[in-house]
């Protein structure tokens, strides 16, 4: 099941302001011109912000997400996606140039089978020689301790609900998983609603060979730019069935 910070029809509407700084997205808009693909699939398109800007550039795209909630806020931004209500496990047939997943999704898939089901439904919906490319941060890094000791809360002003306080806390680390809170505290009302998340970190080592088994062969993997030594971006091509 998705987290409540996804899932939860108060808060997913929150995303956006919260995390307003897609710093990430203009490497991928880069990858996508280089690549040229007639049909891309946002796998865990969230909100729908990359989603709704590839359509602007005139590409033909769909944004699916197990997450109803996230996937209103993305339906009332665009009608030019095609928006599917479905985990990456979920996908069936397709014929995809490309599917990428940005963010944090490719850490949310917590246990091995979570993950190989992940790439196997990718690989369903990509024709051969089609492209995965996504992130994942760098365990070496230990960005959960960057987590911890950032403990301020942050308050934004957000249309319709006023002013909402963010804070996010760590709460298990029990390598290669990290568990963290966040709480939100409505101002209007008093309400506060928390969403617990768990993120895998995985060495590349992991990566690579979870996507061989799932029919993939990895083409490049680069740092993310605007995240240097923190994260790592593969680009991984549709060459073969599912072991």
């Amino acid at each position: 099941m998705p987290d409540a910070l996804f899932a939860h029809p108060r808060l997913a509407p929150l995303y956006d302001s919260f995390d307003r700084d897609r710093g990430d997205l203009p490497a991928y808009l880069e990858i996508v011109e280089a690549l040229r693909p007639a049909r891309i699939i946002d796998v865990g398109c969230g909100t729908g912000t990359l989603a709704v800007l590839l359509a602007e550039l005139g590409y033909t795209v769909t944004g699916a997400d197990p997450a109803a909630a996230s996937l209103a806020v993305a339906r009332a931004k665009s009608s030019a996606v095609d928006w599917v209500h479905a985990g990456a496990g979920d996908l069936r047939d397709g014929s995809y140039d490309l599917a990428l997943m940005t963010g944090n999704v490719a850490q949310v898939f917590v246990t091995d089978e979570e993950w190989s089901a992940a790439l196997r439904g990718i690989r369903r919906v990509l024709r051969d020689g089609g492209h995965l490319v996504f992130e994942a941060r760098r365990p070496e890094f230990r960005a959960w301790e960057e987590w911890a000791a950032d403990t301020a809360p942050v308050t934004r002003e957000i249309p319709g609900a006023g002013l909402v306080e963010r804070r996010l806390t760590v709460t298990d680390v029990r390598l290669p998983l990290v568990t963290f809170r966040t709480e939100f505290r409505f101002h209007a009302d008093g309400t506060v609603l928390t969403s617990d998340s768990t993120l895998r970190f995985r060495s590349p080592a992991e990566i690579e060979e979870a996507l061989g088994t799932a029919g993939f062969e990895v083409l490049d993997v680069r740092e993310a730019p605007d995240r240097p030594g923190r994260e790592n971006v593969f680009v991984a091509g549709a060459v073969c069935s599912p072991q």
